[in-house]
């Protein structure tokens, strides 16, 4: 019987002094609100963490958003006003220097309508159409791009306005 209390009482002492090392060790009930960093650049980001015990992890975004600075914070995980523990690695997407490059669709020799749902379908967009003299009424006889003909298979950034040159059914 003295043995099973002694027993007992050097368990109870080992469990309390674990709960206690692993209260310590764990930062229990510890917890720093994550920052909203959204919109932040990316070297204000660095510091604002820095000051907050918070570490971080960039992943660049395809995606480019006009209405953010190049560089800027656009999404963030864990969330903002989420509770984490210190030295907690915030996941970041960061906005791109621009829009990423697409290949100018194959529209020579095809009809207007054509042209513009394969430029609107590739992410361009339709500048200027000029008409010369072709037998082609409406087909399309060259691709400009900034003043400059281009050749389809030609990489440009998305949303970037397409210029066409177009035949007006006259014959040479």
């Amino acid at each position: 019987m003295k043995q099973a209390f002694i027993a007992s009482v050097i368990s109870a002492t080992i469990i309390v002094f674990v709960f206690l090392f692993l209260n310590i060790t764990t930062n229990h009930n510890n917890y720093i609100s994550v920052p909203d960093l959204k919109g932040f650049l990316i070297s204000d980001v660095e510091e604002i963490l820095k000051e907050n015990d918070l570490n971080f992890e960039v992943s660049d975004s395809t995606f480019f958003n006009p209405n953010f600075p190049k560089f800027s914070v656009l999404e963030q995980i864990p969330n903002a006003s989420s509770k984490v523990k210190k030295n907690r690695k915030i996941y970041l997407t960061l906005n791109p220097s621009n829009y990423r490059n697409v290949a100018i669709p194959d529209i020579i020799q095809i009809t207007k309508r054509s042209a513009i749902a394969a430029l609107l379908a590739s992410d361009l967009e339709l500048g200027e159409i000029t008409l010369i003299d072709n037998i082609g009424k409406d087909m399309v006889i060259r691709i400009i791009f900034k003043n400059e003909q281009v050749e389809p298979g030609v990489l440009v950034p998305k949303k970037s306005k397409i210029d066409l040159v177009l035949g007006n059914g006259i014959k040479l």
